[in-house]
């Protein structure tokens, strides 16, 4: 019987994990204060602007739209895109993983295969 406790304690844990999951909603855009500035469209220039939308994910040098998204099991969604940079021609294919940020639920932080920080957003305004 105690075995059975320790599962149902472990089952309760991970359906709480994939309550969470469904958490990352990008239905409103994510940004820093550049990146929801220009949410509509390129209004200002920022050397620092993110901003992510549930389609894409927009930095001054470069621009990338998804062509697969993935929710994993720890409710980070990992995001393949094709992505354009500034000053070269083509696209070339990117994986990101956009997860809450440790220091603040309401923040996501989005990171590269490698593990670069692109850095955390917070939802648009």
């Amino acid at each position: 019987m105690r075995g059975f406790g320790l599962a149902l304690g472990t089952a309760v844990v991970l359906a709480a994990g994939q309550a969470s999951a469904a958490a990352i909603d990008l239905s409103k855009p994510y940004g820093n204060k550049s990146g929801c500035i220009n949410k509509n469209g390129q209004e200002v220039y920022a050397e620092d602007m993110l901003l992510l939308t549930d389609e894409a994910f927009v930095t001054a040098a470069s621009a990338c739209t998804f062509t697969e998204k993935q929710v994993r099991a720890d409710g980070s969604l990992v995001v393949k895109s094709m992505c354009a940079a500034e000053g070269e021609e083509g696209q070339s294919p990117i994986q990101f993983t956009i997860k809450r940020s440790p220091k603040n639920a309401k923040k996501l932080v989005i990171a590269d295969e490698d593990g670069t920080v692109y850095g955390e957003v917070s939802r648009c305004r």
